[in-house]
């Protein structure tokens, strides 16, 4: 049996085995898995403030709705100054 350019060793072969050897990833470090990084956002070990996904929401639409009220004064204002 020929194997082809991208095709997998047989399963239980020494070659498969090296193969899932090599493609294990460490967590922990600087390398650290993507897993692992994620996880330390979901656990009360993580450092940092404490916010709920419902204040930031809230925090996220207070801002837009900030920014639009700055847009309407300032064309309120630019209005104003010309007449």
């Amino acid at each position: 049996m020929v194997l082809g350019g991208g095709a997998a060793p047989p399963r239980g072969s020494a070659a498969a085995t090296a193969s899932m050897r090599r493609r294990k990833t460490t967590s922990g470090g600087a390398s650290g898995g993507a897993a692992g990084t994620m996880l330390q956002f979901y656990t009360d070990d993580a450092p940092g403030l404490k916010i709920s996904p419902n204040v930031v929401l809230i925090m996220s639409i207070g801002f837009i709705a900030f920014v639009a009220v700055l847009h309407v004064m300032g064309k309120l204002y630019f209005v104003r100054r010309e007449a």
